[in-house]
């Protein structure tokens, strides 16, 4: 990867092998098009969340198994488009640090995106799920009638809510996280986003109603955002407050202390990573070219959130070695 990409990355340390090789040259060119042209980072956040979430009425269509070559077609598209979506939203993170506009609501819309794919995306799953069953009625021995169906569809449905507002958007919170604390202790408070709830409550607070609904609607849901991150992560936040009362910031810390947390952390980051879009996904679209999307909701409920247990308990306990060395 040449310099000009590189510059425009939070840091090559937290990025995996596709993102770093592949996606971050390629949104580079991106970002680089819409600089000239003046579109703003929001602007192309929002982009990305109507591309990838409008794939879902593609994602609806069984693949091949059920809806033959049209189908597969339709499957690709969606994946295709889920991809640009995905591309999009590192997009904007580039030019925001290429053009210097940066803004509390684009680190609001970032963190949103993906979410914001995968509502419609997975409801659409539920409703292929509803017209398209046989395979899964078939191992299961159950009888394909339309009280069976119906029966069978919510509890799918059910699935696909533990998955998406459990799941995915849990783990990809949590994953967020962990890259904002990777940064802050390799480039310090100015080089991370490693937002606090308290700071932005204050934030939400000082902010006006009028002419700031839409924002103040963000806010209100970014606070919510953080206090989850800070309450998946007790250790961590005791070890925060424990740095500042002895050090008052991360750039004050031991350097022997610092480097300790990140040489450490080096390693739990890329695990963290599987957390992120590309592995999740490369498993969500074996799962529909497969034509059986039911099993990316049990993939999420138990091999991700087994994944995500594992991380934020390396963390925890390496935080607590740190906070006993303080």
């Amino acid at each position: 990867m040449n310099e000009k990409v590189s510059s425009t990355l939070k840091s090559s340390e937290t990025e995996d092998w596709l993102d770093y090789h592949v996606v971050r040259p390629f949104s580079y060119l991106w970002a680089c098009l819409f600089a000239k042209m003046d579109i703003h980072p929001n602007t192309v956040t929002i982009w990305s969340m109507i591309i990838g979430a409008g794939s879902c009425l593609l994602f609806a269509h069984g693949c091949y198994y059920y809806e033959g070559m049209e189908g597969l077609v339709y499957n690709l598209i969606a994946m295709a488009l889920l991809c640009f979506a995905d591309v999009l939203d590192c997009t904007d993170g580039q030019l925001a640090r290429m053009t210097g506009k940066k803004s509390p609501l684009g680190r609001i819309l970032d963190g949103a995106a993906g979410f914001v794919w995968f509502v419609p995306i997975y409801l659409g799953l539920v409703y292929r799920f509803y017209l398209h069953h046989d395979l899964e009625f078939g191992w299961l021995g159950i009888e394909n009638t339309p009280e069976n169906t119906m029966i069978a569809t919510g509890i799918v449905l059910v699935l696909s809510l533990i998955s998406g507002f459990v799941g995915l958007s849990g783990q990809q919170r949590l994953a967020d996280y962990y890259i904002q604390i990777h940064l802050f202790f390799l480039k310090g408070e100015k080089g991370s986003e490693l937002d606090n709830s308290a700071r932005q409550q204050e934030i939400y607070n000082q902010m006006p109603w009028k002419n700031n609904l839409i924002y103040k609607l963000f806010q209100k849901s970014y606070v919510g955002y953080t206090q989850k991150q800070e309450s998946a992560t007790p250790e961590f936040q005791k070890m925060l407050k424990l740095m500042k009362e002895k050090y008052g910031t991360v750039d004050q810390m031991p350097e022997t202390l610092r480097c300790e947390f990140h040489n450490q952390s080096l390693s739990l980051i890329k695990i963290n990573g599987l957390l992120t879009f590309n592995f999740r996904t490369a498993w969500f679209f074996l799962f529909c070219l497969l034509d059986v999307p039911v099993m990316n909701f049990l993939f999420e409920i138990i091999c991700m959130s087994l994944l995500a247990w594992y991380v934020n308990h390396r963390y925890e306990m390496l935080s607590r070695r740190i906070a006993q060395k303080m």
